[in-house]
């Protein structure tokens, strides 16, 4: 089931970030990641919108989008629940909410490159992200218009 973030979901998501992150990234110290952790806290979460993704034999969160503006700042599955069809009902929710769609990927991680490719999305621009040093693909999703 997906639903909107509740405060005391924050636990939940920050760990599954840190996880999928460490798993994801492998590529980036996961140390880079733990730095960020209050950021996520006291920034990331408060300012966007936020939707979590409940796995209904146990409640837990099995993963999250978060979006801003037509941003997607960041979806994550955890680890346990690869392969399970969540990212996808994820990205099929954010469709739902908007046409178009805008993220950002590393080129390092080429399993997640490659689920945004299949969900519709195009390169728009490579370019190195400033704090880690690594390339990174901006991409691009626009509904297609009805004839």
């Amino acid at each position: 089931m997906i639903r909107k973030f509740r405060q005391e979901d924050e636990d939940a998501i920050i760990r599954v970030w840190l996880e999928a992150s460490s798993v994801g990234h492998h590529f980036i110290p996961l140390a880079y990641w733990e730095n960020l952790v209050k950021d996520v806290r006291d920034i990331y979460l408060p300012q966007n919108e936020t939707y979590v993704y409940t796995d209904d034999t146990t409640g837990n969160i099995a993963g999250f989008l978060t979006l801003s503006e037509d941003y997607i700042a960041g979806i994550f599955v955890a680890p346990d629940y690869h392969g399970q069809g969540i990212g996808q009902a994820l990205m099929a929710h954010a469709k739902k909410l908007r046409t178009k769609l805008e993220l950002k990927v590393y080129l390092e991680n080429t399993q997640a490159f490659s689920f945004y490719l299949r969900q519709g999305f195009k390169i728009s621009r490579e370019q190195t992200d400033e704090d880690t040093g690594h390339k990174e693909y901006v991409m691009v999703y626009q509904e297609a218009l009805s004839v």
